[in-house]
């Protein structure tokens, strides 16, 4: 298999992220295939960057993929991640933290 001097796609999706440019991001992640559930959140926090209207839907969209993904994910983990992402304008800091705690 030939690698271009880009590296992998995957690297080249880290650095596609780096940027905050959604369109790197989107090209990127269509390469990629499946972007796990880490990366999807870096995602979305750069849609809240860089196109703020649609952050909600990508919040929602994300929360959905949550539910799917864990087969044990309770009602108090989703209103985490609900209350996590409201919290993401005031206190983004403290809101990414655990959202990334949900994805451990």
């Amino acid at each position: 298999m030939f690698v271009t001097s880009d590296g992998s796609p995957h690297a080249r999706f880290r650095r596609a992220l780096a940027t905050g440019n959604l369109l790197l991001i989107r090209t990127a992640a269509a390469e990629l295939g499946t972007v796990s559930l880490g990366d999807a959140l870096i995602v979305c926090v750069a849609i809240r960057d860089a196109q703020h209207e649609r952050f909600e839907r990508a919040a929602l969209r994300w929360i959905a993929r949550y539910c799917v993904e864990r087969p044990t994910v309770t009602l108090a983990q989703v209103r985490a991640a609900t209350d996590a992402f409201e919290l993401m304008s005031r206190r983004p800091e403290d809101a990414l933290a655990t959202l990334q705690r949900l994805c451990a």
